[in-house]
């Protein structure tokens, strides 16, 4: 937004011919220190990643090879480290971009022939309502993202639930607690069981002879005689309940629901994740 250099950007567009981005620029002009202005809000997220630890992620040189989302129409394999420890809204405003970008250049692939899949290995703080919704379109793109999250405190409030019922599967890890045990349970909702209920009574006889025999029998098995009312009904409950997934998840373990492509809905089952040794 300086004058000065608002005026050499301009002369080096007018020189390189581009006109498309001196109209970009013009716009821009309009909008400085105007209501709404967000120039200021920008500035200061370039500033988090204007750090040593960002160069060569940023490099300009021409010299390295940049890694751009719209490779993906080919084979490739991508790994990001980013400094968290000690840029740690820098990595997280960077892991943000990553997923929003991977969203739009998946829909926006030509060939989707290839699965495109993105792992974030902590997507805690990178969820907005954008994204949850374009998690939606990954499966009918031939794409898939792997969210993990130490906890579903870590998405802001109004989008757990639809979070939830965005993704295809779910997985809930030994020592979840009750609290996001109770939104995984809703989650797989319930299912019909069938429940038999034995009800023990005493047999009172009427004619003398049972009764004596009644008698002689309890006193030789010290029990009385008895019928069982077995009752056989459906019942609804949860597939896993908040209380089972916090308590009864053993170590090494996680309960994992799955989806295929075509919508098929796998129950959620136990999974043993430790090797056998």
């Amino acid at each position: 937004g300086v004058p000065s250099a608002v005026t050499s950007l301009r002369q080096a567009l007018e020189g390189a011919g581009q006109q498309a981005m001196l109209r970009e620029l013009d716009a821009r002009e309009r909008q400085y220190g105007a209501h709404g202005d967000p120039g200021p809000a920008l500035a200061d997220r370039i500033a988090l990643l204007d750090r040593p630890a960002f160069a060569g992620f940023f490099d300009t040189t021409g010299r390295a090879r940049p890694f751009s989302l719209r490779t993906l129409e080919h084979p490739v394999r991508v790994r990001v480290d980013l400094p968290e420890r000690g840029h740690a809204e820098a990595s997280r405003m960077l892991a943000r971009l990553l997923l929003a970008q991977f969203n739009a250049s998946v829909t926006a692939r030509a060939d989707r022939s290839l699965f495109a899949f993105l792992a974030l290995d902590d997507a805690s703080h990178t969820l907005t309502p954008e994204t949850v919704r374009g998690l939606q379109r990954l499966r009918s793109v031939n794409a898939g993202v792997l969210l993990a999250l130490r906890s579903l405190d870590d998405v802001p409030e109004a989008l757990r639930t639809p979070l939830l019922g965005a993704v295809g599967c779910r997985m809930a890890f030994s020592g979840v607690t009750t609290w996001d045990g109770q939104r995984f349970a809703d989650a797989w909702g319930t299912e019909w069981v069938e429940t038999r209920d034995v009800t023990h009574r005493t047999v009172f006889a009427d004619q003398p002879l049972t009764r004596a025999i009644h008698a002689f029998r309890k006193m030789v098995t010290g029990k009385a005689v008895t019928t069982d009312a077995v009752t056989v009904r459906q019942v609804e409950r949860e597939r896993w309940s908040a209380s089972e997934l916090a308590h009864a998840v053993p170590p090494g373990c996680a309960v994992l629901s799955l989806t295929s492509i075509r919508g098929e809905r796998a129950a959620p089952l136990l999974l043993r994740l430790a090797g056998t040794g």
